[in-house]
């Protein structure tokens, strides 16, 4: 199943208000890359950011335009509730202004397109699947029976789709029909749509989607699936301890980068559930680091 989605934003102030107060999400994690701690990792999902419900940007102040193309990850999918609920967001993205289309299908379930201020492309999706673990953060302004779930559907576009099939169906042990692969046969949890598409790979910029990353229970789960990428010829630098979660990273045959993480330890490792978010989260080896990372960061202004 996917453990969460990461992508490239301009400016996190914009991106924050979309996520949050459009949306509805929560903020779970305000921190930094760490591979570039004077860059803003932003986490938005549940009410304590559950693996599968996790959307992730990265600030990059100087991106410049996407240019579409193959061989990337070109879209994904938002879990609703019902029809009803695709109303709701289709007249709410109206009132506040947001790029959206017609009411559609997509990977074969009712569908709303829409982008966010960086031209992501985005759906939402009914799907009734969702998972128990799912903890609903309450909105004012959105009523529960509409609120978000999670992460659906992942679309990538590739020049060769038998070579990802083969990592997905062989690697991670996914199903394949029509062009769809699923972890689960029917639910969209960790669901992945592969077009296959020639053409010029594609130059990311802002709203370009960066990795996904596929979720694993533990650590040992974690290191067969190592095991296995190495196997089938894939480079990797190994696990990596990211504190709320430990990773691998690999570069399928299309090069779209694919991250592996475990469900724990999660977010809640260093912050009170009520107040997560809201201030500025390093992990321990950046926290020596802290004043200077301050420093080059821009202020997030919050709204009430």
């Amino acid at each position: 199943m996917h453990h969460h989605i990461s992508m490239i934003t301009k400016n996190a102030n914009t991106n924050n208000h979309f996520y949050r107060h459009i949306l509805g999400l929560r903020r779970v994690k305000l921190t930094v890359n760490q591979d570039d701690p004077h860059m803003y990792h932003l986490f938005y999902g549940d009410t304590t950011g559950t693996p599968g419900t996790n959307i992730t940007f990265f600030e990059m102040k100087i991106a410049g335009a996407t240019h579409r193309g193959t061989n990337a990850i070109t879209g994904f999918s938002l879990i609703v509730p019902s029809e009803e609920s695709l109303i709701f967001w289709q007249q709410r993205f109206t009132q506040y202004g947001v790029k959206h289309g017609d009411i559609t299908t997509y990977a074969n379930r009712p569908a709303l397109p829409f982008e966010d201020e960086d031209g992501l492309r985005m759906h939402l999706i009914v799907a009734d699947d969702r998972e128990d673990f799912w903890e609903p953060w309450p909105q004012t302004d959105i009523p529960e029976e509409h609120l978000i779930q999670g992460m659906g559907t992942v679309e990538m576009t590739v020049r060769d789709e038998a070579a990802l099939a083969k990592t997905l169906t062989e690697i991670f042990g996914y199903t394949a029909q029509n062009h769809i692969y699923q972890k689960q046969l029917g639910s969209a949890l960790g669901e992945i749509m592969v077009i296959e598409q020639q053409g010029d790979r594609e130059k990311p910029g802002r709203g370009s989607i960066h990795h996904l990353a596929l979720r694993v229970k533990d650590l040992e789960e974690l290191e067969d699936v190592l095991a296995q990428a190495r196997a089938h010829g894939f480079k990797s630098e190994g696990i990596i301890d990211r504190y709320f979660f430990q990773s691998i990273y690999f570069r399928e045959a299309n090069h779209i980068l694919i991250e592996v993480a475990t469900d724990g330890p999660g977010f809640t490792i260093d912050e009170n559930r009520v107040h997560m978010g809201e201030t500025l989260d390093l992990p321990p080896f950046l926290e020596q680091r802290r004043a200077e990372i301050e420093e080059k960061l821009t202020v997030i202004e919050e709204e009430l």
